[in-house]
């Protein structure tokens, strides 16, 4: 069990605990990985609920299935896809998704339910998600298909995705040629 005071724990032994029913473990995993994580979904939607709303699905889908983590990546690589995951379903339930509102000049918001429209890149999204891109991207390798996730669908850098996923920079670059390749192949 953690406790108070115990010294620093890794993701690793933090979601260990949280799989042992542990709620200081789970809640040392959120105070460590939700600010970036708001950073980075406030990339891709503008409405702060809808993000506050998916940092919340996720972490209590971090609750439900700690016990199911493999090992193969980085804890925080695990918690980005269900954070993804958890914004496209914020998405398809929300219809004021990613929209900025509009003011009258009495803080009212004026926007009418038809002048609402989803972003291109929350599109793009649900459609990675559930379109021919995402039978594509789910055939991948789990290796590849985190190489693919962190560089094209999260935005980062190589040197960003090598430190994320915890592999050299040089495969990071060798992954996503042989992602690419494959993707291609799957998609025509």
């Amino acid at each position: 069990m953690i406790r108070e005071g115990d010294g620093e724990w890794t993701d690793e032994e933090l979601l260990a605990a949280v799989a042992d029913g542990d709620r200081l473990a789970l809640r040392r995993l959120y105070e460590r990985h939700a600010p970036w994580l708001r950073i980075r979904l406030q990339r891709r939607c503008a409405d702060p609920t809808i993000v506050h709303d998916a940092i919340q699905d996720t972490f209590v889908a971090v609750w439900r299935s700690a016990d199911r983590y493999q090992g193969s990546g980085s804890v925080a690589a695990w918690i980005w896809g269900i954070g993804v995951r958890r914004l496209i379903g914020q998405f398809r339930r929300n219809a004021r998704v990613g929209t900025l509102p509009l003011f009258d000049g009495t803080g009212v918001d004026t926007r009418r339910p038809d002048d609402i429209l989803a972003s291109a890149e929350e599109l793009v999204l649900e459609r990675v998600e559930h379109g021919n891109l995402a039978g594509a991207i789910n055939g991948l390798s789990p290796e590849l298909r985190a190489v693919v996730q962190a560089t094209v669908l999260d935005g980062l850098t190589t040197r960003e995705a090598s430190r994320l996923l915890g592999i050299p920079p040089g495969t990071v670059k060798t992954r996503m040629m042989r992602a690419r390749r494959e993707l291609r192949t799957a998609l025509t």
